[in-house]
């Protein structure tokens, strides 16, 4: 089997392409890398005009939005709670987090935490189409990753039989509990 390279694109749809291009370069930082415009969509044939537009999200990583003028209103899955569809970036440091936390304020997005995941912490916000964001900070230290990648397997099959939280990890948020060093 061939193994998979990166993530080519993540594409969400938007609201308004120029607005989400607007803001995530001046939030976020990202660079507008590309625009592609059509009337008919390539892979069904529909006629479905449309503005595809994509951003450089670091690394080879690019996230990409299609703004759909004739389709009907964009909504959201109300099946799936709101915190758990969302698209996490990485930052450098806890140190840019705090300052990413404080531009974003500053400009009157509203910012969630920063939330302690002790491997990692991180903050929330929406974007102006409603897609929630995570900025994340790793913190955790090596014998915590080793702690975690040894019991993944094991936790998942667990978890898979139960449908009930394995507690092989149940160091990350029992502060109570011996953590790896």
């Amino acid at each position: 089997m061939e193994k998979i390279e990166r993530i080519h694109h993540v594409a969400y749809r938007c609201l308004d392409a120029k607005a989400t291009v607007e803001w995530y370069v001046k939030h976020l930082g990202m660079d507008f890398v590309l625009a592609i415009a059509e009337d008919k969509v390539p892979s069904t044939g529909a006629d479905d005009p449309y503005m595809h537009v994509f951003l450089d999200a670091g690394q080879g990583n690019v996230l990409a939005f299609f703004e759909l003028p004739k389709a009907a209103s964009m909504g959201r899955d109300e099946n799936t709670p709101q915190w758990v569809q969302h698209i996490a970036f990485k930052v450098e440091n806890y140190e840019a987090l705090e300052t990413a936390k404080a531009r974003l304020v500053a400009a009157g997005i509203e910012v969630l935490g920063p939330t302690d995941h002790t491997i990692f912490k991180s903050i929330y916000f929406f974007d102006p189409n409603g897609h929630r964001l995570e900025l994340a900070a790793d913190v955790g230290t090596p014998a915590m990753y080793k702690s975690l990648d040894e019991c993944k397997w094991e936790m998942l099959n667990e978890w898979a039989a139960t449908r009930r939280a394995p507690k092989h990890a149940a160091w990350m948020h029992d502060k109570s509990l011996a953590s790896p060093t």
